[in-house]
């Protein structure tokens, strides 16, 4: 099926089935219960999901199969982002000719920095990738490139926005918001069964059909004799260059094509909030992408993804949970015990979130090295044995 092997497929159709079905999966509590504050199926978080697990994915073609690890990824994210606000504030909201364009403009700069940057390997292309990060952030902060101009072209620490007296030529009467062809991006539908509440954004469910179509591509190129390429590279590539084989024309593909999903993933994120910030540039954004695809799995396929989710989810849910929130949950204990689990878990809540994150990254190196998906594998493959054990003993001896 579309070319892949059964396996694969099964894969693709898990994708498929959980962003659908992402508004009902993640509101799995009723609205006024006790443990509503877990749900995840609200529009910023799921779109959330969605297009940092496109950023993930694109992050591990390069490092997952090539093993270069870049240290500067969110250079594209917020190029992508510029790119799109820059088409609405020239052209109109529709979305379309902004999601090119970021695609485009963060290849272009991907094949400048990559082509450079992949001078060296190994910590030194690293920090080459990182520095080149900084740089931008730090022009893009400042608007360096627009004051020589004499325009505004990225705005500084205010950011990039969208104003009435933008020549928005295309405007007409159009809408005033994001949009595909009229189909607004904030629009949503909400469906109550009894005590839960599901919301189905139109936003949401164009970012997952981005991301069902990004997984797709990845899985090709991870079967393709390019992918088999870059893991021969990433195997041994002093024993490639011993073949007489240039090594550097695939790793730079690989490097612009994760470049150019980052750079489709920053223009998702300003078409869902038009606005570009220098933030989105910043080191930490390139640490977050590489601490989902290790969490996830590195050189995995749906690993990058599982990664995106469980950051995002603990970035917006477990950061929100409050001192009143914990005294609410232990009031049950006598007052000077509830007193002393509120303070420990405020440790790792709120803005201490942080500490939970470390954490579960310490546990799943230390313990699971493939990340979750082997974690997952494992399960499945106790489970297998299990069933397999139970078959053996119910079974009839030979008479």
């Amino acid at each position: 099926m579309l070319g892949l092997n059964k396996k694969d497929t099964s894969l693709l159709m898990f994708v498929v089935a959980l962003s659908l079905f992402a508004p009902i999966i993640l509101n799995i509590f009723p609205k006024d219960s006790g443990f509503a504050f877990f749900n995840g199926g609200y529009p910023d978080l799921m779109q959330r999901f969605a297009i940092f697990g496109i950023f993930a994915i694109g992050f591990n073609i390069l490092f997952g199969l090539t093993g270069y690890l870049s240290f500067g990824h969110a250079a594209f994210l917020g190029v992508g982002s510029y790119a799109a606000v820059w088409m609405f504030k020239l052209l109109n909201y529709n979305i379309l000719p902004a999601l090119i364009l970021s695609v485009v403009v963060a290849g272009l700069v991907s094949v400048v920095i990559g082509w450079i940057s992949l001078r060296r390997s190994g910590i030194y292309f690293s920090i080459l990738t990182l520095a080149f990060a900084q740089m931008m952030y730090a022009i893009a902060y400042s608007d360096l490139f627009g004051r020589w101009m004499g325009i505004t072209l990225t705005n500084g620490e205010t950011g990039l926005q969208i104003y009435n007296n933008d020549p928005q030529i295309l405007l007409g009467n159009g809408p005033t918001s994001p949009h595909l062809f009229g189909l607004e991006m904030g629009a949503r539908k909400v469906l109550s069964i009894g005590p839960w509440e599901f919301v189905f954004p139109v936003g949401y469910y164009l970012c997952a059909i981005l991301l069902i179509l990004s997984f797709y591509l990845s899985i090709r190129i991870f079967r393709s004799p390019f992918g088999l390429m870059l893991r021969a590279i990433k195997s041994n590539q002093t024993r490639m260059s011993y073949t007489g084989l240039n090594s550097k024309p695939y790793t730079l593909a690989a490097f612009v094509i994760s470049g150019m999903y980052a750079g489709l993933a920053g223009g998702l994120l300003a078409a869902m909030d038009p606005l570009a910030g220098a933030e989105r540039m910043y080191w930490t954004e390139s640490g977050a992408v590489v601490i989902m695809t290790i969490l996830g799995g590195v050189g995995t396929l749906i690993g990058p993804i599982l990664g995106a989710g469980t950051i995002k989810y603990m970035e917006n849910i477990i950061s929100k949970m409050n001192e009143k929130l914990l005294h609410d949950w232990f009031s049950f204990l006598p007052e000077s015990l509830e007193y002393a689990m509120v303070w420990l878990a405020s440790w790792f809540t709120g803005e201490g979130w942080h500490m939970t994150q470390g954490v579960l990254f310490m546990l799943v190196i230390i313990f699971l090295p493939g990340g979750l998906v082997q974690g997952g594998q494992k399960l499945a493959s106790r489970f297998r044995r299990n069933k397999a054990d139970d078959t053996a003993t119910n079974a009839t001896p030979a008479e």
